[in-house]
């Protein structure tokens, strides 16, 4: 079966669809996306994912091309013509087709692009057995809180990572403190047992996985501290793990060649992956 592409109002074969050569988009990343995750035909915290990208359009000035309820609809029509129930569903929206020219034009409709693939999700907690990930100065733009399709930093830096066999690179700044991953939000876990993350800045984008992650890791007594972390610390803490859509909750059992603790998933994150899976899979509450 051919993928089935929602491009500006049309459901095309992915061979026919295309946005315009002089897109912004294409011409100079002003645009914005989401990435969700979709388990069993339910897309996971769905309405969180539609508020950071009406946030993030904001910051562009830009509205919602379509209305909410449109926008779940288009979703539900992309899945089910890809027969998606366990996968990805991809959203970005541009500025549109305009002549080229920097300041933003005043004509121009907005373009909305929605596609989904098939992923096969992890069945259990144990199955992680842990990444490797290196570490290189943060050189992004300061507006990391807005969702930008401006992502060739990430790009290089993901690409530096593979090169060294490690699956993510975390990004640090000036300070020598981690910031987050080129496409995921870094933790540790400190002596104590507390998971810490960065807190939210314009530097870091609030992660819809680590939103949750937090609430599902406080709701079971694990306490949370969102607060920075030096790269030094996280090469000493007992544990450490990321989060993402599409990561979900994974163990980092090397920094830089350097083991984490015992060189293998800990407790604590073990139980916050098994607390997410579970909470994808309809067994916790989607609140």
């Amino acid at each position: 079966m051919s993928r089935i592409a929602y491009v500006n109002g049309r459901y095309l074969p992915h061979d026919q669809a295309h946005v315009h050569v002089e897109d912004r988009g294409y011409q100079f990343s002003d645009g914005v996306y989401e990435v969700s995750a979709v388990c069993g035909g339910r897309v996971i915290d769905e309405e969180p994912h539609l508020d950071r990208l009406e946030r993030s359009l904001g910051e562009l000035r830009m509205n919602l091309p379509l209305p909410r309820t449109a926008l779940r609809l288009v979703t539900r029509e992309v899945l089910r013509r890809n027969r998606v129930r366990d996968g990805i569903v991809y959203l970005q929206v541009t500025r549109g087709a305009a002549a080229r020219d920097h300041p933003f034009p005043e004509a121009a409709e907005g373009a909305v692009v929605l596609t989904a693939r098939p992923v096969r999700w992890p069945e259990r907690a144990a199955d992680d057995d842990g990444a490797a990930v290196v570490s290189m100065p943060d050189g992004r733009w300061g507006r990391c809180d807005v969702k930008s399709v401006s992502l060739l930093p990430n790009v290089l830096a993901k690409q530096a990572a593979r090169e060294k066999d490690a699956y993510e690179a975390w990004f640090v700044d000036p300070e020598g403190r981690v910031t987050e991953g080129s496409s995921t939000n870094a933790w540790i876990v400190d002596d104590a047992g507390r998971a810490v993350t960065r807190d939210l800045q314009s530097n870091i984008l609030g992660g819809i996985t680590r939103r949750r992650v937090i609430r599902l890791a406080r709701e079971a007594g694990i306490e949370v501290e969102e607060r920075p972390f030096t790269l030094d610390e996280a090469q000493a803490a007992p544990e450490a793990f990321l989060t993402s859509t599409t990561s979900f909750v994974r163990a980092i059992v090397r920094i830089d060649g350097r083991p984490v603790g015992d060189d293998k998933p800990g407790p604590v994150t073990l139980r916050l992956r098994d607390l997410y899976l579970s909470y994808c899979r309809g067994g916790l509450s989607n609140r």
